[in-house]
């Protein structure tokens, strides 16, 4: 990537990273007497995106002697996967989750990587079955479970 574009991005970065701690101070702080509250994650993410833009920032400044090979930005996958998370996030209530998970993850896997569908296929039909699993009936949580005309 151009240098310039780095130097950019960490700052937006920092920017939204500092938006996330600022946003978790907001949050509950413990549920139900739990030491471990809604605000820990977005507070974890926030200082975790912060710190590592600070490094991209310095970094710019440390690979500037060096010379850089221009790559071509390939916008096609980007775009796709784009719609895709759109989508996702449109579908999710309607859908349900493990379907369009894994309807999500499968475009995705094959936009990266066209000719492994058998893997791709299998480890998206894993994945969202085994976080469903794992988040609503251990963890006792919810999601949006199954659409109603699959039932």
């Amino acid at each position: 990537m151009e240098l310039k574009f780095d130097r950019i991005a960490s700052v937006l970065f920092l920017a939204v990273g500092v938006l996330f701690i600022i946003g978790s101070r907001h949050l509950a702080s413990s549920s139900y007497g739990s030491v471990v509250g809604p605000d820990i994650f977005p507070l974890v993410l926030g200082n975790a995106l912060v710190l590592l833009s600070i490094r991209l920032f310095f970094e710019t400044f440390q690979n500037k002697n060096k010379q850089e090979n221009k790559e071509k930005l390939e916008y096609k996958p980007f775009i796709i996967i784009f719609i895709a998370t759109l989508l996702y996030i449109l579908t999710l209530e309607s859908i349900g989750y493990v379907i369009t998970t894994f309807l999500f993850l499968f475009v995705c896997f094959q936009t990266m990587e066209r000719s492994k569908w058998i893997n791709s296929l299998i480890i998206s039909a894993a994945f969202s079955g085994l976080v469903y699993f794992l988040f609503v009936e251990v963890l006792k949580g919810t999601l949006p479970g199954w659409p109603i005309w699959f039932s």
